[in-house]
């Protein structure tokens, strides 16, 4: 592979990056100043520039995190660049300019709010410039320093972030062979719950014409509960909640402190953990509530969820062979279930472990109804929703069709090694090419080829048999929750 020198000019300066096999790739570039010093817990700011050429064939630092544990690491990687630019876009771009502009995919990668980079070679964007799209992945601030609910500073600087980093996008893409009016937003899990808070945001709706949810929790709590993982960390520490105190603290000192006070908690074994906060001035409702009252029936939207998600928590962990019927039943209780819907659940998967139906009433509270309320309302509303299910089943340990099983078809990189632990040396490449060429044509503006979301509620079924288009999969059990 041949690479030459690329170069494009923004207004914070002129950039130096590489081209080769067509794209053209500009890494780690400051899209905000570094949210450290005075900086620390406040709202992002633009980037004051630099002279001469900035170097753009490197990855940026990654914001603070801890790596994953409790299993998961197998499975989950963590890269740590240390540095403090830590708001940084990786952009790949088709090396030959198309009249009139490419369209645009940003992408927010997913993490528990807590984990993952725009360095992680997964997120590699190469694939989507070779078909004529400009692919822009973002860093923001993670874990403590972008999510934590302290008293006098700004909450949800983690998407502050994100919707800066989308206006710097919109304002400067054309510099990359990017048009601006066709951007589309795209997340996977958190990232994707980003991406939903994105469209119910004042200021960043307006950027994109498209969305793409991926496994997306659509939740927003309130100060008081969002604040509890705050509270037990300056509790840790012996210190208040108070920007000053945070920001006295150093970034590994809180890393600690967040290992100490969160142990193994996950989206499904339960504990604290970070979360989005309603707040006038970055999300005014909840994304499932403001999205069905119509906020961005303007935007296209492209959402689904694998059809098991949870087994990326329980698999790896050892929980699905620690869960009982005791514990399926005090879950119940604790989260409200009613003894009906359970029981729906359970007659659907007879023969099934406790962890099975556990996880996807959990993951039906969390993921798959709230898209259902969406993608109705949208539909009542003539807003354009189309709604997918994948469902090849990975045979790594006997995850399935886990949480971020799809992403190696998406992203069409089934090669790579994080992938391939994931999904083992024979994925289907044929899916792969299915599933891109999706997402690809949904970028272009195109239909993405299986009829929008209306009163048959049809979804297209991305697994072993291609092209697979069929009514709501487990429809009883979503309606079981409102009977």
């Amino acid at each position: 592979m041949t690479t030459a020198s690329a170069s494009a000019t923004v207004s914070s300066g002129h950039l130096r990056g590489t081209t080769a096999d067509g794209v053209a790739r500009f890494l780690g570039v400051p899209y905000a100043a570094a949210p450290f010093g005075a900086l620390r817990f406040a709202e992002p700011r633009p980037h004051a520039g630099w002279d001469g050429d900035r170097d753009a064939t490197h990855n940026g630092a990654t914001a603070p995190q801890n790596p994953y544990g409790g299993g998961l690491e197998r499975l989950l990687p963590t890269v740590r660049i240390s540095g403090d630019e830590i708001l940084t876009a990786n952009i790949w771009a088709p090396a030959e300019r198309i009249d009139g502009g490419a369209p645009v995919l940003v992408w927010i990668h997913g993490g528990s709010l807590s984990h993952g980079s725009n360095a992680l070679p997964m997120y590699d964007g190469a694939r989507f410039a070779r078909d004529g799209i400009v692919f822009v992945a973002l860093n923001y601030r993670l874990g403590v320093e972008g999510f934590t609910v302290l008293d006098d500073a700004p909450a949800n600087l983690g998407l502050a972030d994100v919707a800066h980093g989308l206006q710097w996008v919109h304002d400067e893409i054309a510099a990359f062979g990017g048009d601006p009016a066709r951007i589309t937003v795209a997340g996977q899990s958190a990232g994707g719950a980003l991406v939903s808070a994105l469209l119910g945001h004042p200021t960043a709706r307006h950027l994109m014409r498209r969305a793409v949810l991926q496994s997306a929790p659509l939740g927003a709590a309130d100060r008081d509960k969002a604040g509890r993982l705050t509270r037990l960390i300056a509790s840790r520490l012996g210190i208040g909640t108070t920007r000053a105190e945070f920001a006295g603290q150093g970034r590994e000192t809180l890393l600690a402190a967040l290992r100490a006070v969160t142990g193994k908690a996950t989206p499904l074994a339960g504990g604290p953990g970070f979360d989005l906060v309603v707040d006038e001035g970055t999300v005014p409702a909840p994304p499932v509530d403001a999205l069905s009252r119509g906020t961005a029936n303007g935007v296209e939207l492209l959402i689904g969820t694998t059809r098991d998600e949870h087994r990326l928590w329980m698999v790896p962990t050892g929980l699905a062979d620690r869960i009982g019927r005791i514990h399926l039943t005090l879950a119940r209780l604790k989260a409200g279930v009613s003894r009906r819907v359970v029981s729906r659940y359970q007659a659907n998967r007879r023969g099934s472990k406790p962890s099975d139906v556990l996880g996807a009433v959990v993951i039906d509270m969390l993921l798959r109804r709230p898209l259902v309320r969406v993608a109705d309302a949208r539909s009542r509303r003539g807003a354009t929703t189309w709604v997918y299910e994948f469902t090849w089943p990975s045979p790594v340990d006997g995850l399935g069709a886990a949480h971020g099983v799809e992403l190696g078809f998406v992203f069409d990189l089934l090669d790579v090694p994080d992938y391939r632990a994931m999904n083992g040396p024979d994925a289907p490449q044929a899916l792969a090419n299915e599933m891109h060429g999706v997402w690809v044509s949904f970028v272009r503006g195109d239909d993405p080829g299986w009829p929008a979301w209306d009163e048959r509620r049809q979804v297209r079924i991305f697994g072993p048999e291609p092209g697979r288009v069929e009514p709501l999969p487990r429809a009883d059990e979503i309606d079981v929750w409102d009977r």
